[in-house]
């Protein structure tokens, strides 16, 4: 916490009573202008146990300014104008973040908008002085579920690589793995997601409260990222390991949960106490430079909070006149087959998890003994839960009775004598069958892989009341390892030839 000076005379107390007053009205009437983005968040802590914790940010944030009041109290309230360029920049944020239907970046860009209202109102002085409470509250935002696969790959890494130095000799197929006492899989909860984010919260809270230099409480922070993304590697080559010595007896079912979060709570328990010994909890926190305020005084704080208010809900009302616009007529999906290629029948049970499409087309084609099944999922404008890109569409369900993703990737190909990337995933059925499948997205006619691009490109586009509309586009054909090089040759043939096809097929529907 950086305090001001001691010599600053404190600001009168009745000096605080309007904006004080004022500054909480405002804050107050965006979360209700913004209710929809804040219930997003109140959403996820209710269903999700990894962001239960969003509940105590807002109490602890209030706290931690009011654990503060005696060296808050001496700023004197100066209403800043330069706040509302942050405000004016966070509802920009936001406006494309719901465009996009990104609830993340909308979420932080709430947040960001309540601070810029602080800003405005109170003064920089003041979000100088209340600088880690303001920014804790980012800790609200439930977010980190992109996290998921990359912390399910260094879980897998790890535990393999340990039994492997133990002697244990071990068959891995992606996040899937065999040892002589059974078969393993690193699923989302083994990712250790949970143990991260309760991790940094409490870690960055801890080292707020024990240490006064800026220093440690950055090294105890990224100590509070890496000890638990370790501890769940060890977690994971734990169980692994009681379960192969007792013949998978003991660390399956509850067991596996409990010595888990057991190991997890000593594992955290340890860091707090080595942190301990370099705590400076008991010494005076440091002096630092007033900060300066920017023009004004307490009595213009009135046509500055009416400025905040108008420049805050703009962008609501902007996008609230975009969702009324009426959608466009949308016709059922055909594509001409091209190439030799001719509609067939049905050579594989998999079906991909694509949700709230405005159109879909699912087709099996064949030429020359090649079998591939081409799906297309169309969005004619992206909205809530109706959205090209979304969490909730991927190749199969985690825990499928049937299907495996044995390795999903971002892979270079060459279609048509073009190079370009396609999200390539290698699938295993439960009756033997493996698939290679590609996916990739049609906006604008330009095919896209990259999730953050075609996100940024679509809400660009509906905003300025262009065409917002998508089509995720996959072939899959069957494989075997022997012949993996023969099926990416079949989907590339493909694609070259229906494309032009697939394309048109984008023109059709739209009729805009």
């Amino acid at each position: 916490m950086s305090a001001l000076p001691e010599t600053l005379p404190a600001a009168p107390s009745g000096s605080w009573r309007l904006p004080g007053a004022l500054t909480l009205g405002v804050l107050l009437i965006l979360v209700g202008v913004f209710w929809p983005t804040f219930y997003s968040m109140a959403e996820i802590w209710e269903r999700s146990e990894t962001f239960t914790h969003g509940y105590l940010i807002f109490p602890i944030s209030a706290w931690l300014i009011w654990r503060n009041r005696a060296e808050l109290a001496q700023v004197q309230p100066r209403p800043d104008l330069r706040g509302l360029i942050l405000l004016a920049a966070a509802g920009a944020g936001w406006l494309l973040a719901d465009a996009g239907s990104v609830n993340v970046v909308a979420q932080y860009a709430l947040i960001f908008m309540l601070i810029a209202v602080v800003w405005t109102l109170l003064g920089w002085a003041f979000v100088w002085a209340a600088f880690f409470p303001l920014m804790f509250l980012l800790f609200a935002v439930p977010v980190g579920e992109f996290l998921i696969q990359p912390l399910m790959g260094v879980t897998a890494d790890f535990t393999v690589a340990l039994l492997q130095a133990t002697g244990i000799p071990v068959y891995r197929e992606g996040t899937f793995f065999s040892i002589p006492s059974g078969d393993w899989s690193v699923v989302e909860g083994c990712s250790g997601l949970r143990y991260l984010i309760a991790s940094v919260t409490l870690g960055v809270l801890y080292a707020y409260l024990t240490y006064r230099s800026w220093k440690r409480r950055l090294l105890f922070s990224i100590a509070a990222i890496i000890v638990p993304i370790l501890a769940n590697s060890g977690r994971a080559y734990m169980i692994v390991m009681i379960a192969h010595l007792s013949d998978m007896k003991l660390a399956l079912g509850v067991d596996h949960y409990i010595y888990g979060w057991v190991f997890f709570g000593i594992v955290m328990l340890l860091l707090f106490w080595v942190g301990s010994f370099w705590r400076e909890d008991d010494q005076p926190a440091p002096t630092q430079p007033q900060a300066v305020s920017g023009p004004g005084r307490a009595r213009s704080i009135l046509p500055v909070a009416l400025a905040a208010l108008i420049v805050a809900g703009l962008w609501p009302a902007y996008a609230g006149w975009l969702k009324a616009r009426p959608l466009p007529d949308m016709p059922a999906l055909q594509v001409e087959a091209q190439g030799g290629w001719q509609p067939d029948e049905a050579f594989t049970t998999w079906v991909p998890h694509w949700v709230g499409a405005d159109r879909q087309l699912r087709q099996p084609y064949a030429q020359a003994g090649r079998n591939v099944l081409l799906e297309l999922n169309y969005y004619v404008t992206q909205r809530q839960d109706a959205e090209l890109i979304n969490s909730q569409n991927f190749m199969i369900r985690q825990k499928d009775p049937s299907w495996s993703n044995v390795g999903e990737s971002i892979a270079t190909v060459e279609i048509d004598g073009l190079t370009r990337q396609v999200r390539q995933a290698k699938l295993r059925g439960g009756d033997g069958q493996r698939l290679l499948v590609w996916q990739w997205n049609l906006i604008n006619q330009q095919p896209m892989v990259s999730d953050h691009k075609a996100k940024l490109v679509l809400a660009l586009d509906r905003v300025r009341m262009k065409r917002d509309d998508g089509l995720s586009v996959l072939i899959a054909t069957p494989y075997d390892e022997t012949e993996l090089a023969a099926a990416a040759a079949t989907l590339a043939r493909f694609a070259a030839d229906m494309e032009p096809a697939i394309g048109r097929t984008l023109d059709q529907v739209d009729g805009q």
